[in-house]
């Protein structure tokens, strides 16, 4: 029997997410509030298809059959016989509560409510719903097609077999997974990149270093494939920003407490690489 995924949102992560799961055999349902929004995430999977076929990383025709199990839509009722949903929205608890309060009054029974958020608090998202067993942690890493890490977040009341079905579900999309026990904001990477990434801000924001030199030291001491501002220019300065002021709000920690340059840069619409401008310029 065809396994079913609906993906809600279809920006970079949830149009990854959905790649992926297309080329893994699931029927994807990939939605948006618009035919604008869901027709840039299937031009964005065509584009990142096409791309592995052209390198000879998959034939022409898988990519092509991958596009087809893909279907575009603007209703959220379509997630009524989905296996599995993924919902990949603006980082916002508001809004994250809002889909999952709908997803509660449209799903089957026994599907599994996944967020891929890296910053919010399963619990708190579980709470809206009458299924919070049922509500899990799947975070994806960007691009989602290439990083190969899963981390999945227990909820308080989040079940053993929700759990298992995520790992079967996100190893069948190439993930390897780590279990994060306790839904501490930020969970694990994303906590340990926030903390990084403020301190690094604070000595570029201070004088101490320039950005090209701090992401050196990263690189060539720590053996980094990115140096952290560089990283932060391609999750998007806004994203690490607001990452870090949910985890200081939660933990009252001044070490998550965004810098005045990051704020400054969030303003100023220097957002990375999406904007052409961030820590560095694209």
């Amino acid at each position: 029997m065809t396994k079913k995924l609906t993906v809600v949102g279809a920006g970079l992560m949830g149009s990854g997410i959905a790649q992926v799961a297309a080329q893994a055999g699931w029927d994807v349902t990939l939605r948006d509030l618009d035919e604008a929004a869901t027709g840039r995430g299937i031009a964005g999977i065509r584009a990142s298809l096409g791309k592995f076929a052209t390198k000879g990383t998959i034939s022409q025709e898988d990519a092509d059959a991958a596009l087809a199990r893909i279907t575009p839509t603007s209703d959220l009722e379509a997630a009524a016989d989905a296996d599995i949903v993924v919902e990949a929205v603006f980082e916002s608890i508001d809004v994250k509560r809002d889909v999952f309060k709908a997803l509660d009054k449209i799903c089957k029974d026994g599907a599994i409510l996944a967020t891929n958020t890296s910053a919010i608090p399963i619990t708190q998202i579980a709470a809206v719903t009458a299924r919070p067993e049922a509500v899990v942690g799947t975070h994806f890493f960007s691009p989602v097609p290439m990083m190969k890490l899963c981390e999945l977040v227990r909820g308080l009341k989040t079940s053993d077999a929700t759990l298992d079905a995520s790992r079967t579900f996100a190893e069948e999309l190439g993930k390897t997974c780590i279990v994060v026990n306790r839904d501490v904001a930020g969970f694990v990477t994303t906590r340990l990149i926030a903390a990084l990434v403020v301190e690094a801000v604070k000595l570029v924001e201070n004088g101490v270093v320039s950005a090209e030199d701090l992401d050196i030291a990263c690189r060539l001491g720590f053996g980094h494939a990115m140096g952290p501002l560089a990283t932060t220019d391609l999750t998007g300065v806004d994203i690490l920003a607001h990452a870090a002021r949910n985890i200081y709000t939660e933990t009252a920690d001044p070490k998550f407490f965004p810098p005045e340059l990051l704020q400054r840069m969030v303003a100023a619409g220097d957002l990375g690489r999406k904007t052409g401008k961030g820590f560095y310029s694209y």
